[in-house]
């Protein structure tokens, strides 16, 4: 009887080991993807003008860029607050029925935004300045310089799975 006991323990602790590898098999992997975009052309006849507004060139990318992102269910968008990011986001978020939320870059806790945003599909819409820096930050090291000021077309999509980052950027002329 004694023997049996010892036994029966282990087999609880066996069955019991199996169980909890069995649970974390089946738990569904937390996935954020991050889409992150230049503002689209602006208007630069002023170029005294410190919030230029999209010239025509940027409104047909504006919308473009709600065609790309139509496929992809937003649960976020994001802009900075000037007239040619909001311009270039707005396309994408009357297509997709999601308001736009405004970031300051300068005093973003990119900690913060991830949690805030994870398991979701989210739209950034920055600068050339600005969007590297915010990618970099999301990925943990500066990988990505400032953007060249006639870059309107790249796509950086960050992809965070479980808390790890995987990157790649894409041209979308």
């Amino acid at each position: 009887m004694r023997t049996i006991k010892p036994l029966i323990a282990i087999a609880i602790l066996i069955v019991g080991s199996i169980s909890c590898k069995k649970d974390t098999k089946n738990v569904e992997p937390v996935i954020s993807t991050f889409y992150f975009i230049r503002h689209a052309e602006k208007d630069r006849t002023d170029p005294e003008n410190p919030d230029p507004e999209l010239n025509q060139e940027g409104l047909d990318r504006a919308i473009r860029w709600a065609e790309v992102f139509d496929a992809i269910p937003m649960n976020a968008i994001y802009s900075t607050n000037y007239e040619r990011t909001s311009m270039t986001a707005a396309p994408t978020s009357v297509k997709q029925n999601v308001d736009v939320q405004y970031y300051d870059p300068k005093s973003l806790d990119v900690e913060e935004f991830k949690l805030a945003n994870e398991g979701k599909n989210v739209l950034v819409v920055g600068h050339s300045n600005t969007i590297p820096d915010f990618v970099n930050k999301m990925i943990g090291f500066d990988k990505y310089e400032q953007m060249d000021d006639t870059d309107n077309s790249s796509l950086f999509i960050v992809r965070i799975i479980d808390g790890v980052p995987t990157d790649f950027r894409l041209k979308m002329d």
